[in-house]
């Protein structure tokens, strides 16, 4: 339950901070968009357990896919898409820690 907290407290805070120290300027837009790239997690809707504490997510639903994160780091690249990108890789980069403490927990 901790980890569950504290995995979704940093998917607010790393892009608020990420957004703070790159974006200062445009903070509160650049941080909204990288919030708004958790609508990433709705593939989580197609899995049975929809919500599973134990399943971790990197390769295992469609929009957590490698190739798909390959698209995600490319999208971090141009400026129209910079904002998405680096959203989206940093959620990549926080499913991919949450799944290394869930193996060190068990």
């Amino acid at each position: 339950m901790m980890r569950a907290v504290i995995h979704l407290l940093l998917h607010v805070a790393v892009p608020g901070g990420v957004a703070r120290v790159f974006f200062g300027k445009v903070f509160l837009r650049a941080w909204l968009i990288m919030l708004a790239t958790m609508l990433v997690d709705l593939d989580h809707l197609f899995a049975d357990p929809v919500y599973d504490p134990g399943r971790c997510s990197i390769g295992f639903h469609p929009l957590h896919q490698y190739p798909v994160m390959l698209l995600y780091g490319a999208l971090a690249l141009w400026p129209k898409t910079r904002l998405v990108g680096v959203g989206l890789v940093i959620h990549m980069l926080l499913d991919g820690i949450d799944c290394l403490w869930m193996q060190y927990e068990n």
